[in-house]
């Protein structure tokens, strides 16, 4: 029988909905310095070698802007709707997939030597190899679900509302896209996605020891058997810093899915996955 707190909710939801509260609260805080990411990431190669992007540089020229707040968050729709989407889809994902390992352990497993008859087994307890394989199937889902929101973000994000080409808007953009590249732009830079999975993978090997040694702690001072869940503040926490964890160890993935997903990638870095990775390798030992 899944388990469950002591309001009754499922692990599945209680994980789906501090993750989408982590995910909202993360990227509000920090929208104006993912428009300089996405920038100094995708303009990097193709500005002057004297004149190399910086995060003042970015900044300052946003804020010169008519409408600073507006330019310091522009795109926040489809980042939004993306990290709260992701966050929330990869735990809930996370957790199907780690019950499903646990059935699918207890099926196999013998049953309890304390009761031979019950037809019960001994609870089974996840190795890292299952961890990591949930974690896997979650980051796959959620990437699949989520690239296109990523494409739309990337765009917006990357070019001033009043530049040649620039989206005004979320769905604005999206018609646009539909209407040049098919669903098939919508899946641009989904490959290197697929292998930023990773990212999800390092978030949970930060995220569940220090969950662990949490709830063990917890345990210690009040000592009382917890039930296993943390609260919501606690999960945002932990989630926040295994974020920027993983985020930090995939970087170079980010950088090449952004340059994919532009909507000038052709042109300006070369075509397809192997086109952009080498012109970002050239480009870039050159500046």
């Amino acid at each position: 029988m899944t388990k469950s707190n002591d309001a009754g909710r499922s692990p599945a939801l209680v994980e789906t909905v501090a993750g989408l509260s982590a995910g909202t609260m993360a990227t509000l805080i920090v929208h104006p310095l993912d428009i300089v990411k996405t920038r100094m990431q995708i303009h990097r190669s193709i500005t002057s070698p004297n004149a190399t992007l910086t995060t003042v540089s970015v900044i300052r020229s946003l804020a010169r802007t008519d409408r600073p707040l507006a330019a310091l968050y522009r795109g926040l729709t489809p980042n939004l709707l993306g990290n709260a989407t992701s966050w929330a889809s990869f735990f809930f994902f996370k957790s199907l997939a780690e019950r499903a390992l646990i059935f699918a352990h207890a099926r196999y497993a013998a049953p309890s030597s304390s009761n031979p008859h019950s037809g019960t087994t001994t609870p089974h307890r996840l190795t890292p190899t299952d961890f990591f394989f949930a974690s896997l199937a979650a980051g796959t889902a959620t990437q699949i679900i989520t690239n296109p929101i990523w494409v739309l973000k990337t765009r917006m994000l990357a070019s001033d509302s009043s530049a040649v080409g620039a989206y005004p808007s979320m769905w604005t953009g999206a018609a646009r896209l539909y209407r040049a590249e098919g669903i098939k732009g919508f899946y641009r830079g989904l490959g290197v996605g697929m292998l930023a999975v990773s990212h999800g993978a390092v978030q949970f090997a930060v995220y569940d020891p220090a969950r662990r040694m949490y709830l063990a702690r917890r345990k210690r001072q009040s000592g009382v058997e917890e039930a296993g869940h943390m609260e919501n503040e606690a999960t945002v926490v932990l989630s926040t810093v295994a974020k920027l964890v993983a985020g930090a160890t995939t970087y170079p993935l980010q950088v090449l899915r952004s340059r994919l997903q532009h909507y000038e990638a052709d042109e300006m870095f070369g075509r397809g996955v192997v086109g952009v990775g080498v012109g970002e390798w050239t480009q870039d030992q050159a500046v």
